[in-house]
């Protein structure tokens, strides 16, 4: 399974490019959703939702949809990670689980001010559900100080069955090991001057390297920190395209879906 989707669908640039013009905007998901095949929801980095709204967001949605979900920043955005136990808990009893079989992966994204802390790192990866109500929870975590760029950091991943997000940017580390059965990407180079947001070749590109992340492959033009895995299991893709020129990113995703098909 490759998905492809966009951080959010309420965003004013998007109305009369994205939207058709005078489409309301309560009916802008329902549009979103059916032009790509996941959608990261950063309203919960932000603050606790209610449980009514992730099933309104789960009932607009196509059935074969996907969301993924941004932990919170109280959770993150903290001195010692391991003392985030009761905001790890809050989160997931705010209702998440509403979305039911639409629920993909929940995204933690850590400061650039954050640097790398074995054991505190560590204490906060075990305080990640595996499972909630018997259904399987899937982590990524998004690193941005330079001192996770180690061997150290995918070992502790790989034990923890966590994946790094790969992040396509200037600003950031790009981290392309593999660690579970999931990779979780985020392209950050949108170009307003690109039609398409990436120029044809860089889609090209990306598209490649997700059919070779699902078959079970590494690309070989992606540098890694650690040896790549043995196993040659299928494993989910998913690819954002965010940040950037966010105005051209449905159409990054779109043009990127269309390589896909």
């Amino acid at each position: 399974m490759i998905r492809v989707g966009i951080g959010g669908w309420v965003f004013e640039p998007w109305r009369g490019t994205f939207y058709p013009k005078g489409l309301p905007q309560v009916r802008e998901l329902a549009h979103a959703s059916r032009n790509v095949t996941s959608i990261e929801i950063n309203s919960t980095f932000y603050a606790s939702q209610k449980p009514a709204s992730f099933r309104r967001w789960a009932s607009e949605t196509p059935d074969d949809f996907v969301f993924s979900l941004k932990g919170p920043r109280y959770t993150t955005h903290r001195r010692v990670l391991a003392e985030s136990g009761s905001s790890v808990e809050r989160f997931f009893g705010s209702g998440v689980l509403e979305l039911k079989g639409k629920l993909g992966p929940v995204l933690w994204q850590l400061p650039p001010t954050k640097p790398f802390n074995p054991d505190d790192f560590t204490a906060f990866l075990e305080l990640l559900p595996r499972t909630l109500d018997g259904r399987a929870i899937r982590h990524a975590v998004e690193v941005r100080h330079a001192s996770f760029v180690t061997a150290d950091f995918i070992a502790l991943l790989r034990k923890h069955a966590v994946a790094p997000v790969l992040v396509d940017s200037e600003k950031h580390p790009m981290i392309a090991d593999v660690t579970c059965d999931f990779v979780y990407a985020r392209l950050q180079r949108t170009s307003e001057k690109m039609k398409t947001g990436y120029a044809p070749a860089a889609l090209d590109d990306w598209a490649k390297c997700a059919e070779t992340f699902a078959k079970g492959a590494t690309p070989a033009d992606l540098a890694l920190l650690a040896a790549a895995p043995r196993g040659k299991g299928k494993r989910d893709v998913f690819i954002y395209m965010i940040s950037g020129a966010k105005v051209r990113a449905p159409a990054a995703a779109m043009a990127l879906i269309e390589r896909l098909k």
